[in-house]
């Protein structure tokens, strides 16, 4: 069984759009992100 995950940087998100930036990248297949 293979388990690779998307784990996506909260460094590359604008900050001043945080929580707006985690959801999308959750919607859009993200496992977590970091």
């Amino acid at each position: 069984m293979n388990e690779n995950w998307i784990a996506p940087s909260i460094l590359s998100a604008n900050f001043a759009k945080l929580g707006e930036e985690v959801d999308n990248v959750l919607k859009a297949g993200a496992d977590i992100v970091h």
